[in-house]
């Protein structure tokens, strides 16, 4: 029985598909994009490695609060992350965190009906309008 396939060759084959799996591997990650039921919209910027809040878990977040034309209108990065009961926040949030896991970044889009509806937020948020959140999932306390 004859080889067909010389040693070298065989040698050269073999590395060339090891690197092709070691670029695979390597390459970047386009951000994963959920649209939920509701409507929210979540990119995970950084998928986390640790646990998943539930809605009744207090969780610790960083956050940035964007209106649509990209002004910020709230941030979390001057004074420090916030704790909160997950269930106490607007639906958007209360949503969007059970789908991530501790360690995760995202971006969310959330629908009006879903932040603070027809009532807005003071003078800082219009009634009626679609806010975007990027969100840090710091942690949960039990």
């Amino acid at each position: 029985m004859k080889c067909l396939v010389q040693a070298p060759a065989l040698i050269a084959l073999l590395c060339l598909s090891a690197l092709q799996v070691q670029a695979q591997s390597q390459a970047p990650q386009a951000p994963l994009t959920q649209t939920l039921i509701s409507g929210v919209k979540i990119v995970h910027t950084t998928v986390g490695t640790g646990a998943m809040p539930t809605a009744v878990d207090r969780v610790k977040v960083h956050y940035r609060g964007t209106l649509p034309n990209g002004t910020e209108f709230d941030s979390s990065y001057k004074e420090g992350p916030v704790v909160f009961p997950l269930n106490k926040v607007i639906r958007c949030w209360t949503q969007a965190l059970q789908h991530m896991k501790v360690g995760g970044k995202a971006t969310l889009s959330c629908p009006a009906e879903l932040a603070y509806g027809s009532k807005g937020a003071g003078d800082a948020i219009p009634p009626n309008t679609a806010l975007s959140f990027e969100l840090e999932l710091l942690g949960i306390e039990k």
